[in-house]
């Protein structure tokens, strides 16, 4: 495919190798966290199910398991902004400084450089959170257009599925690109976070069509991937589920799937980014906003007109500048 060079991704994720040890150690250790915050839960289980019956005893295990797992669950939950700007949109953004030219240090400095980069476009993790969702809403709006028969301009692979199916595989192609768009947008000279990202989903609306045929294939690709990593993991994840007091019946398949998140999020969605950074910028190179697909937008995606009254509290007019 001429947006991307396969050679090239492992170029970008090899200078952003820092990038690669730090989400494998983030992604990785939540990985960990879950199983041993649903090991401690069914141990208090079954310490607290020993003096009933062996069905009560098993019932508590469980419950105490599934209690840890939640609560692990809520932990991630609540550090999600910080994952999104200091792990995906940062990484994102270092490839985006190489494909355009830029040194990064490296080791540790790589990653606070652009760590550095992040917050400072967008302040806090927080405020980036709250962006990312309104990206998010326009995109979806986008897929949603583009799914139906209203543009006609799905092909290949996209072409063949109707309806719900089409519109769940662009979903799956598009879900990824608010980390594009973010990364992008950090070396937009536009006036705010807000105009930036604007500025950004005009132009990945203006070539949406072609960008996520192609990413609908890195998508499945991915995903069989990832499917890949989580059959190899049953026989260790049933290992670790023989460990956990009275065993746990579907642990192995849960155990599996965390760790198969991991190596997906730690490893196989770089490559993802890498492909998309590429495609995105290679098909905008030299673009501006078309005013028209502005009012397009505005006009249909409630996000966008969001993100225009946020743009225009920052002082920011119009999505104007270039991105690339």
């Amino acid at each position: 495919m001429r947006d991307f060079s396969v050679s090239r991704s492992f170029a970008l994720m090899r200078r952003t190798a820092p990038f690669l040890m730090f989400r494998s150690m983030v992604f990785v250790g939540i990985a960990l966290g879950f199983v041993l915050a649903t090991g401690l839960g069914a141990g208090i289980g079954y310490g607290m199910g020993a003096a009933g019956s062996a069905e009560f005893q098993d019932n508590t295990v469980f419950w105490g398991g599934a209690s840890g797992f939640g609560l692990m669950a809520g932990v991630v939950f609540l550090v999600r902004d910080l994952l999104l700007s200091g792990v995906r949109v940062s990484h994102a953004a270092a490839m985006v400084e190489v494909l355009q030219g830029g040194v990064l240090p490296e080791g540790r400095a790589q990653i606070l450089r652009a760590q550095t980069m992040v917050t400072q476009r967008f302040g806090p993790a927080g405020a980036l959170f709250a962006l990312d969702r309104a990206i998010r809403g326009v995109i979806a709006a986008v897929v949603r257009d583009l799914a139906g028969a209203g543009w006609g301009a799905a092909r290949g692979i996209v072409a063949g599925l109707a309806g719900r199916g089409r519109r769940g595989v662009l979903r799956l192609a598009a879900a990824q690109m608010n980390e594009v768009i973010l990364a992008t947008a950090i070396r937009s000279g536009a006036d705010s976070p807000a105009a930036c990202a604007r500025a950004a989903l005009v132009l990945w609306a203006q070539n949406a069509a072609p960008v996520l045929v192609g990413a609908a294939w890195l998508a499945l690709l991915s995903y069989a991937l990832a499917l890949g990593v989580f059959l190899a993991m049953l026989a260790p994840a049933a290992g670790v589920d023989y460990l956990l007091p009275g065993g746990w019946a579907a642990g192995r398949f849960i155990f599996a799937l965390i760790f198969a998140w991991a190596v997906k999020a730690a490893l196989i969605e770089p490559f993802v980014t890498a492909c998309l950074l590429q495609a995105f910028l290679w098909r905008t190179v030299g673009q501006s906003p078309d005013p028209e697909w502005e009012a397009r937008l505005q006009a249909g995606s409630s996000a966008f007109r969001t993100l225009g009254e946020r743009a225009a509290a920052e002082g920011a007019e119009t999505p104007g500048a270039r991105v690339t």
